[in-house]
């Protein structure tokens, strides 16, 4: 697993990048930051669990640990992407309260963006308001 992010994240982005252990060793890592650009934003970049670890929360933990980071930092949401393709990855984020964002093409009922990451690179924008308490998105939002 720590092969599969750049040791930048957990040196520039410590306080929002975080990695989840089991005996020592790493079973999964969430690395995001807050934007420079819109501070009421953060973004998750990369998540991966150790798939020996899935289905038992470990992905909701990080999140929960990036959500309560950003918001001490200011933001009022985070945002991310995904593959529109990846069942599981939707699935999982509409459960933790993410939505879709309007994009410019659909795919078995899913909006996305293509080309969003270059040719061929089509994303799903994902958006979570982020509430003043844990685990709830805030009114009206």
């Amino acid at each position: 697993m720590a092969d599969m992010l750049p040791r930048l994240f957990f040196v520039h982005f410590r306080s929002t990048s975080f990695v989840a252990e089991a005996d020592g060793r790493p079973v999964g890592f969430v690395a995001g930051f807050r934007s420079q650009t819109d501070p009421d934003q953060g973004y998750i970049h990369f998540v991966g669990v150790d798939p020996r670890w899935r289905a038992r929360g470990v992905a909701r933990a990080l999140y929960a640990r990036f959500f309560e980071a950003v918001r001490a930092l200011g933001s009022r949401e985070v945002r991310c992407v995904t593959s529109p393709s990846n069942r599981g990855s939707l699935a999982f984020h509409a459960a933790l309260g993410f939505e879709v964002l309007p994009g410019d093409a659909e795919q078995d009922g899913v909006q996305y963006v293509t080309d969003h990451d270059g040719p061929g690179e089509s994303r799903v924008l994902l958006r979570r308001v982020l509430s003043d308490a844990p685990g709830r998105p805030r009114p009206g939002r």
